[in-house]
This record gives structure tokens, C-alpha cells and sequence, in this order.
């Protein structure tokens, strides 16, 4: 059973679409109970760091999610809340993954002007685990955000704007993508569906 975690934090629409489209039955549900005896978990999210921990603490999910023993997947804010902390709002999240979360610069270390947002396609690197088998170095997928976590011994992509910064990551279990895989296209759709395998 592969489970979305609604949190009310919105993306969940293109996230079910694109489960949809790799064949993948799916619950959306913030019971902790169904969370634990899910054998994929998904955490999604779109919106501002600060309150969407606190929609997870109100449905006391900031406790049970880092206790999950099968493949958790959090996609933008999902992964953020999965760091030590946040800028964004000065949120404490759930310390899953050994880094910090930032904003990104809005000018390169040449002084030239970056958009902020950072919106639109850009290239992962350094591609690690089963999460990437299949994807190809310098792989466009798609980003909507102003906020990244800083590498660490957890990167496992990177993708460079303005700075370098963790694309996703991987500790134990857990996983999560800054970038939006279902919004990413076949790239995207590769990155699911290696998720459902693991």
C-alpha cells in the first residue's frame, strides 16, 4: 500500500497524477496508524516551512514520520521538513536529514541577477542510489522554490543555482527531492517509479 500524507499543504493533485500515470494505486490519509503499515510513504508539499510543521504537529506527524521503517519519499517542502531546521520562518523540522535549509542567493558569485523564486527546469548531478538508476547525469527536472538545503554526506543529487545545493537526499529510508518529479515529465515518472521499487 503506497500512502500520500494530506496535510493540507496542496500538491497532492499533481502528485496523484503522476502516481496515476505509473500505474500505482495510492491513500491519501494523515492517520498515523495507516502511515505505519504503508509500504511506501509520500510526503508532498507546497507552501511556507514554518506552517506546514505545524500542520504536521497538529496531526502529530512530526513524531511518527521519523520513526517510519519503509521508503519515505518528501518531495519540496516534504524534504525540507525532513532537514534539522528551516530559514524559512526559522522552523525546527524533523532532523531526519544532517542539514540545514537556506535561501537561495539571488545573485551569482559574478554579481549577476538570479530570479527568486527559482522556477523552471534546471540540470541534477552527481547522481546516487537506486533512487536515480536509469536517469542520465545533467537530467532536466522541474523546480518551484526559494528555499534548499545545503550538501551534506546525504546528498544525493545536486544542482547548482547561484550556489550548490542538495537536488535530494537519502538517509536510511528516506528520501526526498527539492524538485517536483511529478511535474518533471518521463525523468520524473523514471524517479516514481525507481521510488515504488526500493
Amino acid at each position: 500500500m503506497i500512502v500520500v500524507v494530506d496535510y493540507d499543504t496542496g500538491n497532492l493533485r499533481s502528485v496523484a497524477d503522476a502516481l496515476h500515470r505509473v500505474g500505482a494505486d495510492f491513500l491519501l490519509t494523515a492517520d498515523p496508524a495507516v502511515l505505519r503499515q504503508a509500504d511506501k510513504v509520500i510526503l508532498p508539499g507546497v507552501g511556507e516551512a514554518s506552517s506546514a510543521m505545524e500542520k504536521l504537529r497538529e496531526r502529530g506527524l512530526d513524531t511518527v514520520i521519523p520513526t517510519l521503517t519503509q521508503p519515505v519519499l518528501g518531495i519540496c517542502i516534504g524534504l525540507q521538513l525532513m532537514c534539522q531546521s528551516s530559514e524559512e520562518g526559522d522552523a525546527q523540522c524533523m532532523g531526519i536529514f544532517p542539514t540545514r535549509v537556506l535561501r537561495l542567493p539571488t545573485q551569482t558569485l559574478q554579481d549577476e541577477r538570479l530570479k527568486v523564486p527559482h522556477v523552471g527546469w534546471n540540470t541534477i548531478t552527481d547522481l546516487k542510489t537506486p533512487l536515480f538508476a536509469g536517469v542520465a547525469e545533467s537530467s532536466y527536472v522541474y523546480y518551484v522554490h526559494s528555499f534548499a538545503a545545503e550538501l551534506c554526506p546525504a546528498t544525493i543529487a545536486t544542482t547548482d543555482y547561484g550556489c550548490s545545493f542538495s537536488a535530494a537526499l537519502a538517509y536510511n529510508n528516506f528520501y526526498g527531492a527539492q524538485f517536483h518529479p511529478e511535474k518533471s515529465g518521463s525523468v520524473g515518472a523514471q524517479i516514481i517509479r525507481n521510488f515504488l521499487k526500493l
